[in-house]
């Protein structure tokens, strides 16, 4: 059987708890997924009970008895307990009784139990435990459904977020679903009560960024030549909470990458008005990380890649490598003088590139 995902493990527990599974296992690379399904799991199976009736687990600290025990143990005053058991890809990588008796419990589980297995983010699932589960694979959401998900989390967290606000917030900090989520939970406290959604202010207060001074601006300044306000930009930029030049030449680099390849297909003939069309269909194969939408970045590098010819981009990605080497090898790293350097090294020249 396939593995679900998480639209698909939701749907399903939409039913009702006499339809969940006995055994689920999570695994894939967002971690955060991975938390929002355990709710969800926990939420259906065992609601109000879970005082009573809930063990969370790691595998290292389970042996065949204690694991038997965990899972056969009678619910309390409910029809069903849960269990939830972190860590299972070290079993994998070494075969112990615990898996063997893991293994065994599978083939016949306790109907009364609702037993949640967790792989931790990078590792593979178990093939012959995944097998013998209902496997969710829990990885990276699409560029285009994080502003949807965003939307999502902050009404689990009981509050709304305005849809300029939201955008702003990822503008700020990115895709990463683990840091948004934290940056959506200190502002859900911040208007618990109050009666009203997250605005703009708020997330410039809590977040510590200005419409027009994030990240992403930093980036489409870069792209678009404007050297001097590129550069004007890195040290606000910088000061925002977690930010850093790797993570701003990192994502610098994607979208040189990204142009350097709309750059390419006009050279080789494409219409400029099929570029759009094509970069998006090869981004959705790829699907690179940290990204907003696929679609709106098509089009972005669509556009830039009329600014630049082939070869000024090949020497923005050496410039790029270069800075980003500095900042990883320097003793005293100047994190805002090399990323002002770099910038301003990609202003317009006066020849066109298209």
């Amino acid at each position: 059987m396939a593995a679900l995902n998480l639209d698909a493990l939701l749907r399903s527990l939409k039913k009702g708890g006499p339809a969940l599974d006995p055994v689920y296992l999570l695994y894939g690379d967002e971690d955060v997924l991975k938390d929002e399904a355990i709710r969800a799991l926990i939420d259906v199976g065992i609601g109000s009970s879970r005082d009573f009736n809930l063990d969370i687990r790691f595998t290292g600290d389970l042996d065949p008895e204690s694991f038997n025990a965990l899972v056969n143990t009678p619910p309390m005053l409910a029809d069903r307990r849960a269990v939830v058991i972190r860590g299972l890809e070290q079993l994998g990588k070494r075969k112990t009784k615990l898996r063997d008796e893991l293994v065994r419990y599978l083939e016949s589980p306790n109907p009364t139990t609702l037993l949640v297995l967790v792989v931790a983010a990078g590792e593979e699932p178990d093939a012959e435990i995944a097998r013998a589960c209902t496997a969710i694979d829990l990885t990276a959401l699409a560029a285009e459904r994080i502003p949807r998900w965003v939307q999502h989390r902050a009404s689990a967290l009981g509050v709304a977020i305005d849809a300029p606000a939201s955008e702003l917030l990822l503008k700020a900090v990115g895709n990463d679903l683990s840091t948004v989520s934290r940056e959506l939970e200190k502002l859900a406290s911040l208007v618990a009560g109050t009666g009203r959604s997250i605005t703009v202010g708020d997330v410039s207060a809590q977040v510590g960024v200005r419409h027009g001074e994030t990240l992403f601006d930093l980036v489409e300044s870069a792209l678009e030549r404007m050297g001097a306000r590129a550069a004007q930009l890195a040290g606000p930029v910088l000061e925002q909470a977690g930010m850093n030049g790797v993570k701003i030449i990192s994502l610098l680099g994607t979208h040189l990458v990204g142009t350097a390849l709309a750059r390419a297909e006009r050279d080789r003939g494409v219409h400029p008005s099929r570029l759009a069309d094509i970069l998006y269909r090869q981004m959705i194969n790829v699907r690179p990380y940290g990204l907003r939408g696929y679609k709106e970045e098509a089009a972005r590098w669509a556009a830039w890649s009329a600014l630049w010819t082939g070869s000024e981009l090949r020497a923005a990605l050496r410039a790029a490598l270069d800075a980003d080497n500095a900042l990883k090898t320097a003793t005293v790293s100047d994190d805002r003088g090399i990323v002002t350097q770099l910038v301003l090294g990609f202003a317009a020249t006066k020849r066109e590139a298209a």
